[in-house]
C-alpha cells in the first residue's frame, strides 16, 4: 500500500501454478494508486502444500480483509489474475460479494486442476489429456490444448458460472500462449456472459506474446520447468512483441481498475500502441 494516508481502492492479486507468496506485481501497482494485497494459496506457511482441492471460503476472507482496511475505498475491491490465478479470480467474482472488477490475463473459464468448495456447491476439476501435449523440436511441452473442451457433454460442468458476477471483466490475452488456450476461454468466457444477458467484457489480444504476460520490462521467460507437470515446458511470445505487451496491458489494467473502482488516474506508464482487435471470433471482443 501507498504510504500517503488517503483511501484507495483495492486490489486482490493472485498469480499462478508457481505457488509461495510473490509479491513483486503487487508492490509495483501500489505504487499507481491502489492498496494491493498479494495473495498465496499454497506451498505458503499452513497452506496446503500441493494445488489439490480450494475452498472458496479462504479467498473470501481476503476480499472481507480488504473491504474492512481503514484505507480501502470500498464498496468493492478489484481482482487481478494470471494462469490459475486468473481461473480462480473469475470463481471468486462468480460465487463472491464484494467484487466491482475483474482483469484476468491468460486465465481459464474452466476449473483446472482441483475442486472447488463453496458453501455446499462443487466446483469439479476439468479433465486434462496429457496425450494431447505438443512437443517442441527442442524437447518443449506446449500444454495448450491438454484441457477438455468446457462447451461440451459433461465437462462443462467445469465451466465457471461467470454469469453470476457483478462486475465487469478484461481479459489479456497472449495469442502465443503454450499453457491455456486462453483466445479462446476469453471468446467463451464472452459468449457466455452475452448469452445470460451480460456485459460483454471487454477483450485486448496480444499477437505473438506469451503466457507470462509481466509488468514491463520483466524480461521474457519463453521456457522452464513446469512446477505442476515435472517436465520442461514452452511459455510462449516473442521477445519485441511480448515486452510491447506488457507495456501496454499494464497501461490498461490501470485504466480498467480506476474505471470501474474510482480512484484518481493515478500513474499510467508511457503510451505505446494499444492493441484492440477481436480474438479471433467475430463480435467476442
Amino acid at each position: 500500500m501507498n504510504s500517503e494516508p488517503r483511501h484507495v481502492p483495492g486490489i486482490v492479486d493472485i498469480l499462478g501454478f508457481g505457488g509461495g507468496l510473490l509479491e513483486y506485481r503487487a508492490s509495483l501497482l501500489a505504487g499507481k494508486g491502489f492498496a494491493v494485497m498479494a495473495l498465496a494459496y499454497y506451498n505458503y506457511e499452513d497452506l496446503p502444500k500441493a494445488p489439490e482441492n480450494f475452498h472458496l471460503e479462504y479467498f473470501e476472507e481476503a476480499v472481507n480483509y480488504l473491504l474492512s482496511h481503514p484505507q480501502v475505498k470500498g464498496p468493492g475491491v478489484g481482482l487481478l489474475g494470471i494462469s490459475k490465478g486468473g481461473d480462480l479470480c473469475l470463481c471468486m467474482a462468480s460465487f463472491l460479494k464484494g467484487i466491482t472488477a475483474s482483469v484476468i490475463i491468460n486465465g481459464s473459464v474452466i476449473n483446472a486442476v482441483g475442486d472447488l468448495h463453496y458453501k455446499g456447491e462443487t466446483l469439479p476439476a476439468v479433465g486434462l489429456h496429457l496425450n494431447r501435449i505438443k512437443v517442441t523440436k527442442d524437447g518443449l511441452a506446449d500444454f495448450s490444448r491438454v484441457a477438455n473442451n468446457p462447451v461440451e457433454g459433461s465437462f462443462q460442468k467445469s465451466f465457471i458460472p461467470l454469469e453470476r458476477a457483478e462486475s465487469p471483466f478484461l481479459f489479456l490475452v497472449g495469442q502465443d500462449d503454450c499453457i491455456f488456450n486462453s483466445e479462446f476461454y476469453a471468446n467463451e468466457a464472452s459468449k457466455r456472459l452475452q448469452a445470460h444477458g451480460k456485459e460483454k467484457p471487454q477483450i485486448i489480444c496480444y499477437p505473438a506474446a506469451g503466457h507470462y504476460i509481466e509488468p514491463p520490462y520483466f524480461p521474457l521467460c519463453r521456457a522452464s520447468l513446469s512446477i505442476l507437470f515435472s517436465r520442461p515446458a514452452i511459455w510462449g511470445g516473442e521477445p519485441r512483441a511480448h515486452a510491447m505487451a506488457q507495456v501496454d496491458a499494464w497501461k490498461q489494467l490501470q485504466i480498467f481498475f480506476h474505471k470501474h473502482l474510482g480512484g484518481g488516474k493515478g500513474i499510467i506508464p508511457p503510451k505505446v500502441r494499444s492493441f484492440t482487435g477481436l480474438c479471433g471470433i467475430p463480435g467476442a471482443n
